[in-house]
């Protein structure tokens, strides 16, 4: 590793420092945030003790009454006790009590793209299935299967009484009347599917779920028909949607640190879950668009058409696999929904179950391909505008992804080198002229630095080089490598695509494995080793060996030391990585070693180069305002100094 990349490593840190620095809240958003959390949490931890003491008196109550049931039921007539039954059901449920009770009846439809199975208890999807994808382990991919800690349904006031409807039965409808078949096939036109939750004549709730062909969207509606004087005291509906997300990838933990929840606002601001911790809320005031349960690379998201998700409230928590090996997280949603006083209430919702794919996101308008994390400003810009057009088009023609990614190295370098010869020549430039800045340095030992620093400004400008010319071209290059290493991890297209020894370019190419817990190793390493992030290191050391050999090895303290720890960090990182992304540094690695042969061989002679700026200092230059700048600085701190020594 030259100076001049050191450098430019030293600067590219710094802006990164600079920019946390900038960015980073100030002292009274900081204690604003903390209240507000703590406000939260305080309203959380007396909603839940609140609902414990509502709990316990309730099981309570229905104690006293088992006992006080079971006393009479000696005494009463089958029929008696029927009645009873029935009048206590009227009495808790009002108009919808004959919906209590009923038997679990699934419903299974299926378009050319997912089987979504419907389940008649809550009128809820209860699973959904995508077609032409597998799990790691080559199972049918389900995104999630409701269980009983799944929710789905609306909380709302009947004649005074609050209901849950996701413990209501409902009843299928196709076309009005109850299906033939369990099991539906989606034709041209698509298909309308209603579950509806029956009252007396003509007072129901409905849920009206619209399949296309060849979509992974869904339209759904909430119907509320006759209900409005039952509900004039209903002061708040509130829709609650709560899922246990499956495993789906090659090693659990990289996939529970990209599964997290996603919510956009009305105002089109973007907020989303920590998925590094273990559990996570957010609340707020508003209403939101949409909601996306992501997952690493596929989404389950409930749009509102008309951004009516009112003081939505959403959570994550993370869960044990031993407790639970299928089941990553659980994600729940929670919001308020504006029911007007009408007769008849409709509210237009969709779902999309599918993959993270950046054009079919980018496709709906919604902003949904914002769950992707392809990085923050310039870094985010590159992979929209440069590197996924550049992925896309090569993908139409060739269906291998490791020659895709070669061809895409081979591109970005041709691209690139403009800027890698122009840091080459002044890194060149700045070797020829090491023997006149080491005379420069035994002129003005210590104590002298500001006469020496004018003297390297001066032979700088005579032989026309720029001490900062290496290091630039390397900054504007920073861009791309952030920009692919977001790239990859995040790329559906590399999901499950095989190249040489890799079977899934999108997860880690395991080589060897041990199940043994190692101390130290296997928490910063890792069980396994992944070859293409060894070959990397292994590139990353060739080249910087390569390009320091150029300089004195003395010129830069510490620089054998960095040549090593870079690479073994490397190593440690990308180890758990995507074998694509290891795979790109290696070929950019390797393009780059050759590039410095190529030019050190055949393009640049030293020689005639250190001629042509002996040449130079001879004509006469113009002072850059950059220089003139440097030098009035550097000749008023020699002035400053000057008055402090006396």
């Amino acid at each position: 590793m030259d100076k001049n990349t050191i450098i430019g490593l030293v600067i590219i840190s710094v802006l990164l420092i600079g920019y946390m620095f900038l960015s980073r809240p100030s002292k009274e958003e900081i204690a604003e945030r903390q209240r507000v959390q703590d406000s939260i949490a305080h309203e959380q931890m007396v909603k839940e003790e609140e609902a414990k003491v509502a709990a316990d008196l309730l099981k309570a109550e229905a104690e006293k009454a088992e006992k006080e049931a079971a006393a009479m039921a000696d005494s009463l007539s089958p029929e008696q006790l029927d009645s009873i039954k029935n009048a206590k059901l009227r009495s808790d449920y009002g108009i919808f009590a004959k919906s209590v009770n009923g038997e679990n009846k699934y419903t299974v439809v299926e378009n050319n793209k997912m089987i979504v199975t419907f389940l008649n208890k809550g009128g809820k999807i209860y699973s959904v299935q995508l077609k032409d994808y597998k799990t790691f382990s080559q199972e049918p991919l389900i995104l999630f299967e409701n269980d009983e800690n799944s929710t789905f349904g609306i909380v709302l006031a009947i004649n005074g009484k609050p209901m849950v409807t996701n413990n209501m039965y409902f009843e299928p409808l196709l076309a009005g009347k109850t299906p033939a078949s369990d099991t539906i096939k989606v034709g041209e036109n698509g298909l309308n599917l209603a579950m509806r939750l029956t009252a007396d004549a003509g007072k129901y709730i409905e849920y009206n779920y619209v399949i296309k062909p060849d979509d992974y969207m869904l339209d759904f509606s909430l119907n509320i028909v006759g209900l409005k004087d039952e509900m004039k005291d209903n002061t708040s509906t509130r829709m609650q949607w709560y899922v246990d997300v499956l495993a789906l990838e090659r090693g659990r933990d990289w996939e529970s640190n990209n599964t997290t929840v996603f919510m956009r606002m009305s105002d089109e601001e973007i907020e989303n879950l920590n998925e590094m911790k273990d559990a996570d809320s957010y609340e707020t005031k508003g209403s939101a668009q949409w909601i996306a349960y992501k997952q690493q690379f596929f989404s389950s998201i409930l749009v509102s058409k008309d951004n009516s998700l009112g003081d939505p409230k959403i959570s994550l928590l993370k869960l044990d696999e031993n407790e639970n090996p299928r089941a990553l997280k659980t994600f729940k949603s929670d919001f308020f929904l504006d029911i007007p006083d009408e007769a008849k209430v409709t509210k237009d919702f969709s779902f999309y179950f599918g993959p993270n794919k950046y054009s079919l996101l980018k496709d709906y308008d919604m902003a949904m391909e914002k769950v992707i994390p392809l990085g923050w400003g310039i870094f985010g810009w590159v992979n929209k505008y440069a590197i996924i057009p550049m992925f896309n088009l090569l993908g139409r023609g060739i269906a291998n992804y490791g020659i895709i990614i070669l061809l895409m190295t081979i591109i970005i370098k041709l691209v690139l080198f403009p800027l890698t010869y122009k840091s080459y020549m002044s890194t060149a430039k700045m070797r020829v002229l090491k023997p006149q800045l080491d005379e420069i340095a035994a002129k003005y030992p210590k104590g002298k630095e500001m006469e020496r620093q004018q003297a390297q400004m001066s032979l700088y400008q005579k032989a026309g080089v720029s001490p900062m010319g290496g290091c630039l071209p390397l900054l504007l290059q920073f861009p791309i490598l952030i920009a692919m290493f977001r790239f990859f991890p995040a790329s559906i297209e590399l999901r499950q695509q095989p190249f040489l020894w890799a079977s899934d370019l999108s997860s880690y190419d395991a080589i060897l494995e041990w199940s043994t817990n190692i101390p130290i190793i296997s928490s910063l390493y890792g069980n396994h080793v992944s070859l293409f992030a060894l070959l990397m290191a292994i590139s990353m050391i060739v080249q910087q060996k390569m390009t320091s050999s150029q300089n004195p090895s003395n010129s830069m303290p510490g620089m054998k030391v960095m040549m090593w720890m870079m690479p073994v960090l490397m190593l440690l990182w990308f180890n758990k990585y995507s074998s694509g992304l290891s795979y790109y540094y290696l070929l950019a690695n390797l393009f780059s070693i050759l590039q410095t042969w190529i030019i050190q061989r055949f393009v640049v002679n030293e020689d005639k180069l250190l001629a042509q700026m002996e040449a130079n200092k001879n004509k006469p230059k113009k002072k850059s305002k950059w220089m003139q700048r440097l030098e009035e600085a550097s000749k008023k701190q020699q002035e400053e100094m000057r008055k402090r020594q006396k």
